[in-house]
């Protein structure tokens, strides 16, 4: 019963996921019509006015093709987290997010680096790692679907493209596998066996031999 009152649905499910991609698209909106350019608002490791990318970052993106690669995963991972890990999915998401910009300041190369492609690599690292830390049947289910779709995602933490920023991916990456194992008893976790005793139980001692049940007399003499 409590696991259904879990996962619930309610309108914070939809909410956050459509305000956010609708966001960073309005945002690129923006930039084209009024013919601004907000790279330098991303991450510049290092520098003290870099530190601002930290937390605009996620919503500043390069062109088109950069906004709508990150645009579906993240509005099917943010979907899964608000689902499934409601109980930490704002802590999630703005703490994560948070760290993710943090860490990709400290070991970035000196560029501007933007983009919510950090996000998308911390839902998928937390969404994967958790159902696999917690064993719950559901969120095993959920884990494979997600490395189904998106795991080829895992080579570009790596420095194997350029113009590609995969010290954000590794930042989201490593902070969404942290968040997996702080959070791994919150929430949907599979409940352990409970073995309940019942009258056939008792009729053997600890060692597994038949002890056979006492009448009702011996019962009496020994309370006499």
């Amino acid at each position: 019963m409590k696991e259904n009152s879990q996962l619930k649905s309610t309108k914070g499910i939809f909410l956050i996921p459509v305000v956010y991609v609708l966001g960073i698209w309005f945002v690129y909106w923006v930039e084209i019509y009024f013919n601004f350019n907000f790279n330098k608002y991303g991450v510049f490791p290092r520098e003290l006015f870099g530190l601002r990318g930290v937390f605009l970052t996620h919503f500043i993106h390069s062109d088109a093709n950069h906004l709508f690669n990150n645009s579906v995963p993240l509005f099917v991972l943010l979907l899964s987290l608000f689902y499934f890990y409601k109980e930490t999915a704002y802590q999630v998401l703005l703490f994560g997010g948070i760290a993710s910009g943090f860490i990709t300041w400290v070991i970035a190369r000196e560029s501007y680096h933007i983009g919510a492609s950090g996000v998308v690599y911390l839902l998928f690292s937390f969404v994967f790692f958790s159902g696999m830390i917690r064993k719950h049947y559901r969120l095993v289910a959920l884990s494979l679907i997600t490395i189904f779709l998106y795991g080829s995602m895992i080579w570009y933490v790596l420095p194997i493209k350029d113009g590609m920023s995969w010290e954000g991916h590794l930042s989201g990456f490593l902070v969404g596998l942290f968040f997996a194992i702080f959070y791994r008893n919150k929430g949907l976790v599979r409940k352990e066996h409970q073995y309940t005793q019942t009258e056939f139980d008792l009729l053997f001692d600890e060692e597994g031999n038949y002890v056979p049940p006492k009448i009702e007399e011996e019962q009496e003499e020994e309370i006499k």
